[in-house]
């Protein structure tokens, strides 16, 4: 009986059109409407994560350093930001503030990202 591939066959890895420092709308999920800065984008998963979006709770055990007393890091519930598809977020516009899609341009063979809502360039 032959097997069958599963799911960790490696992802291929695309450009994103969304960078870390952008501003982004949520478009789809329980934070939809929200807007906030993206702090680290992952290609080969196409996930990024919001300043202050997607709230998640990591239940951290505490734990200690070797031949000290006190504890080095606090334990507990502590709350972070979670991915996000790269699908359920749409770039804000600098001009006007509206969500927008995002073409490229090429400029002397550089690639320039450009809002298509105003036709102005985002780098």
């Amino acid at each position: 009986m032959a097997r069958t591939r599963t799911a960790t066959a490696p992802l291929k890895r695309r450009s994103l059109k969304i960078h870390s420092g952008d501003q982004v709308k949520v478009i789809a999920g329980k934070d939809r409407g929200k807007t906030g800065k993206v702090m680290r984008v992952e290609p080969a998963k196409e996930r990024l994560y919001v300043e202050g979006l997607n709230m998640v709770k990591r239940h951290m055990k505490p734990q200690q350093v070797r031949d000290t007393n006190r504890e080095q890091t606090v334990g507990g519930v502590i709350s972070r930001e979670g991915p996000i598809h790269i699908s359920n977020v749409m770039l804000i516009d600098p001009k006007g503030g509206q969500p927008t899609r995002v073409r490229i341009e090429r400029e002397n063979g550089k690639p320039l990202r450009v809002a298509k809502r105003t036709g102005q360039r985002i780098d």
